[in-house]
Formats: structure tokens, sequence, C-alpha cells
């Protein structure tokens, strides 16, 4: 283990620099007069008394002699270059006013002797610096080697920074060998006598070759595409990947090993940003009652967050779940603390407490996001997936138009394309509902009310649906449960080797919903771009090389077969259904079948009664009458597939 090395005191530092700077002011004289001992001798006393005044006068003002000298860094250097310019400049000024044009402190001996001092008083400097740094590698003697070979990402300040940082740390297990960029252009040169590598597969190859473990992201902002691309090709090359956290979250202003953060599999399922610049929708929100259920879950709580920045006048939260909305609510008043917010627990399925919302606070807009979501849940239980999806659909959209609500938007899902399930079943009729209700008060529909007996067209209430697929993030999404099962030790659970998701952050979500809220008319189905459909058993793998570790060797993947209900993939359209583009393009208009509304009522409530009851397998037989294309994939159900509705 190495000595430790005392710092030497500042005192003697500052004696040392002056003692130098009377060396190069005799030195640069000397040189002036071509070593003439006789001409160099006259007047070097008041000349060193002069130059010993000036410079500790300027080496206290500027602290130059406060730094640790083995630690000399570019600012110290250029402070050094400050403080012999000044003295120089002085020089000169006490030359021509003081001495009245002497043979002092003339032009050339003050140049001579600038450039002198300043190589001497930085090079002495260096030089100590180097020696520490070699005897500090002597006394490690074979620690150095096992230090972990690392790559910083980014050639910018930010990068450099890093490698500073980290080559720094006294007692760091990490070496910065190479620096890697996306120019080709920089790849072969050095950056502070470290070489440059492109990011080609070629590049990462030899560096795997050479021993390198880890690539460290400095740049904290990349574009998702690249992001993927470099993550992608360092796994493949068996480099590991992590990122520095935000400067702010550095302990104590400093960055340590132990600080660097896995990189999220979310950052690489993210798509860019979108960018919406719709002054419609600040227009149409501001000063507005909005209530949004579901509230407290994951999609309506980040509604809430985002709809709180068009300044409604009231924001009404309605959930059933009381911890989640007590603690939402604490959020609320911490982060958005003059915001009009008002939690009301409630269960939509109970018609006289929402009519009671609907009474106390008349909302303008309605965002309907509460849902029973999960597959396997609703397969064994359908009753209450219709209880909740479609009666409590049903009661609202009901409510909306008695209390004159100007907009409806409904949060459905991709799993009411084709259904499988039960739960996109329900979703899907939903959406039938809401749909050929608006076509009934508007007129389009078969035995409708006219527009004019509802009190005109412009108070009809407006039904606007948006569909989309899985969010990142998600309660019980498929990320947080391999996040937990891989802090176990594994192994990661995946129903199928074929089985595939689109994915969507919460925010991007919840932005096109609140979009698509605003530019729809009444009677749309929004579809948002999801991007490409996600592999699962790629996305697991992924997830587990992320964390360092070998899928099948270190964490074991075991596909454990559909669980009924199950899609292997899914679909934002169905066969008979096509889509319209809009202004946006992540927003689309599907052109689905249209509905009688009498005939839908009839059958919903038909289905609602049965459900009721809690009759299972009449329940599912009356969800297919409505939805002709939901065909089962549960064994349980298959009797329903053929027309059979009780066993």
């Amino acid at each position: 283990m190495a000595h430790k090395i005392r710092i030497l005191p500042r005192w003697l530092v500052f004696l040392f620099d002056l003692f130098l700077v009377c060396f190069c002011i005799f030195l640069s004289r000397m040189l002036k007069l071509n070593f003439n001992w006789e001409h160099v001798s006259i007047g070097m006393r008041f000349m060193i008394g002069v130059v010993l005044v000036i410079n500790a006068v300027l080496f206290y003002i500027f602290k130059s002699y406060a730094g640790i000298v083995r630690f000399t860094n570019l600012e110290d250097t250029s402070r050094l270059v400050m403080v012999n310019a000044i003295a120089a400049f002085l020089y000169v000024v006490l030359n021509t006013f003081v001495l009245k044009n002497g043979n002092y402190f003339t032009l050339q001996i003050v140049a001579i002797n600038f450039f002198i001092t300043t190589f001497g008083i930085i090079s002495y400097r260096l030089a100590v610096r180097y020696c520490f740094n070699f005897y500090k590698s002597l006394s490690q003697g074979g620690e150095k080697l096992l230090k972990k070979k690392v790559v910083v990402y980014d050639t910018s300040a930010d990068g450099l920074h890093i490698k500073k940082v980290m080559n720094s740390l006294p007692n760091g297990d990490m070496q910065v060998v190479a620096f890697l960029d996306d120019s080709f252009s920089t790849a072969g040169k050095l950056l502070e006598g470290i070489p440059i590598y492109n990011t080609s597969e070629a590049s990462l190859e030899k560096l795997h070759n050479e021993g390198v473990e880890l690539l460290i992201l400095a740049n904290k902002h990349m574009e998702k595409g690249k992001l993927n691309d470099l993550v992608d090709n360092c796994l493949a090359h068996g480099i590991r990947i992590q990122q520095v956290p935000a400067m702010l979250d550095w302990l104590n202003g400093k960055l340590d090993t132990q600080q660097l953060q896995d990189i999220n599999i979310e950052d690489l399922l993210e798509r860019e940003v979108i960018k919406i610049h719709n002054e419609a929708i600040y227009t149409e929100l501001k000063g507005k009652k909005i209530l949004v259920t579901g509230a407290a879950g994951s999609i309506g709580s980040e509604l809430v967050r985002q709809l709180l920045q068009y300044r409604p006048s009231v924001l009404i939260l309605c959930d059933m779940a009381e911890t989640p909305m007590h603690e939402f609510m604490l959020e609320i008043q911490e982060k958005y603390k003059n915001s009009n917010v008002k939690a009301y627990l409630g269960d939509i399925c109970d018609r006289q407490r929402m009519e009671h919302l609907f009474e106390i606070y008349n909302p303008q807009i309605v965002f309907h996001a509460a849902a029973y979501k999960h597959v396997p849940l609703m397969e064994e239980n359908p009753s209450i997936a219709v209880m909740n999806n479609v009666n409590g659909t049903k009661i609202l959209a009901e409510l909306s138009v008695a209390n004159d609500v100007e907009k409806f938007v409904m949060v459905s899902t991709d799993k009411a394309v084709n259904p499988t399930n039960v739960m996109g079943a329900s979703k899907r009729i939903a959406e039938i509902f809401t749909q050929s209700y608006f076509r009934h008060l508007t007129g389009d529909g078969e035995n409708s009310e006219s527009a004019d007996n509802t009190e005109g067209a412009k108070h009809v209430t407006k039904f606007v649906t948006t569909r989309f697929g899985n969010v990142l993030g998600s309660n019980g999404s498929v990320i947080p449960r391999f996040k937990k099962q891989l802090e176990k030790g594994g192994p990661l659970t995946v129903t199928h080797a074929d089985i595939t998701r689109y994915f969507m952050t919460i925010p991007e979500a919840c932005l096109l919903v609140i979009e698509a809220g605003v530019m729809g008319q009444g009677g749309e189905i929004f579809v948002f771009d999801m991007g490409k459909p996600v592999k699962i058993s790629d996305l697991a793998r992924k997830v587990i090389k992320l964390a360092g570790k070998e899928p099948d060797i270190d964490i074991k993947i075991i596909y454990t077969g559909l669980r009924p209900g199950e899609k292997l993939y899914e679909e934002l359209l169905s066969n008979a259904e096509n889509c319209r583009p809009t202004y946006h393009e992540k927003i689309m208009i599907a052109d689905v079948r249209q509905y009688d509304f009498a005939v839908v009522e009839k059958r919903v409530n038909k289905l609602i009664a049965s459900a009721r009851q809690h009759y299972t397998l009449e329940t599912v037989f009356l969800m297919k009458e409505l939805v002709p294309e939901f065909v089962s994939n549960n064994v349980a159900y298959e009797k329903v597939n053929v027309g059979v509705p009780n066993a």
C-alpha cells in the first residue's frame, strides 16, 4: 500500500514561485545582454526587488500558490499566465512612467522574461504532477493491471470531464482507456493522449479484444435510434453499458463509481419526444371543470399531471382506491400548490354515487381512464369486467349527456381489436356503446333522436375514443415484473417465445389522449402510432444483459405458455377497419363499422343484467353476440366460440 504523500505547505510554494520569478528576470537580463556580467550586475538588485514586490502582491491577490501542485490543471495554468501578463504590463508601466525609459525593464527584457517565467513556473508544476503520478503507479504495483478498462462515449466537454474524474479517483477501480464517438472524422485521433474510436462493429470488437468491459455514457440526451444501435452493438460484443447521473445528483458534488447507473430498458423502448404545439388544447381546457376517472392509476394520474398545465378551474379526481388516491393527493398538494384539485372516492359502477359527483361538480369535460385491464384476472371474472368496463362506461356516458358535458374522452386499448379475451371484448363493447350513443344523439343512426330534440347539436356531448397499446411502467406491466424477478436472481418468465407487444411511455400516451380529445368532434376512435412491436423474449434478454448478466447462464428465461385469452401479438386495427390521417402524424382515425344504438342498448342491457347475476358462460356468450370478431383463446369458453351459451 502506498505511503500517504503530504501536501506541500502553501507558504513553501509561495516562496519557491518568488525564487523562480527572480531567477527568470536574472536569466532574461543575461540573455538580453549576451551574458556580459558587468552590464548585468548594474541595477540587478533593484530589478529583483521590484520583481519580488510586484509578484508577491499578484500571487497573494490571485492565490496562484494555493492549488495542490500535483493536481495542476488548465485553470491553474491559465491563472499563472494571467499573473505573468499583469506583471509584465506593470514592468513596462514602471519603466516608462517612473524610471523614464530606463534600461531596466525594456520591452525586450520584459518579453523574454514573460515567456521564460511562464514556461518555468508551469513546467515545474507539471513535472511535480508527472512525478507524483509515476510514483503512484509504482506504489500501486500490480493493482493498476486489475483495474477495469473503460471507454467513455462522447468527446465533448462532458466526456472529457468524466474521463478526468474517473482516472483521478483515489481508490477507483476503473481506468478510462479510450473515447467513443459517432463521427468517423475523429476516429484515430488522440484526446489528452487517449485514442478515439468510432462506433463501428470493428472498433467495438477491437476494444473488446483489448479487454474493455464497460462503456460509460456521458451524454444523457442521445437520440433513441443511436442509443439503441449503440447498446445492441456493445451487448453483442460483451461490453456492458452504464451512464452517469445528472451532475446535480453527484454525491457532495463529486462522482463515484458506485453512482454509475445501468441503462433502463424504458430508455431504449422510448421513441423521440412527440412535439405538439396545438393552441386549441389550451383554449379548450383552460378554465374548464374536468373530471378524470381512474385518477389514481398509472394513466389517470399522468393525465391529471398534464391537465394541470392547462389551468382548469377545477380538476376532479375520481377513483375507488383509497390509498393510491391519498398518496397521489399528497403529491399534488406538494407540486401543484395553487391548483384546484378535488379528490372524490367512488365506484363508477355506483350510479347514485356518480350522480352525486355530477350534481356537485358539474364537469364540462370527462376523461374516462377507469377500467379493469389485467387479462388473466378478467378471464376468471368476466362478469366483473362487464360491470366495470361496460356498465361503468355506460353510467358515466348517460350522466355526461344528462348533465350537458361538452366532451367525453374514453381511454381504450389495442386489445379491443379482434379481441381474444374478456378484457379486450369488454373495452370493445364500451367503444361500440359510446359511438352508437353519439350517433343516436346527433341523428345519424336509425331510430335516433334528432339534433333539435337534444336542444341543438352544439349541446350534444361529443364522445371520443382513444386506443393504444401497452405503456411502459404501468402498474402490473411486464418490465417492472422483469425487474423484480431479476432482483431475486431469476428466472424471468415469458409466456411464449414469439409473443410481441407494442410499447409507449405513459407521458406520451397521455399527451396523445389529450391531443386527440381536443381534436375529436365526436364519434371517432383515434389510434396512435405505436412504433414497432417488441418481442418480449428479446426484451427479457436485453434486460438481463443490461444488468451485466448472461441470459440462460446467469439468469434463466422460462416460457410458461400463453395464459387464457392472451394473444401472440396485438393489433391496433381489425381486418374490417381502415384509418385516416389527421394533422398530427402520430394520430390516426379508425374507420370502424357502425352500429344501431337501439340494438346495442338492448344487448348491452341484457349483458349487464347477466353480469349482475354473475353468470359466467352466458355473460361471455352475450359479449360475443355484441362483438362477433371476439374469439376466445380461453379453453373454458370454447363452447361460446361455437355459439353455445350455457354449459
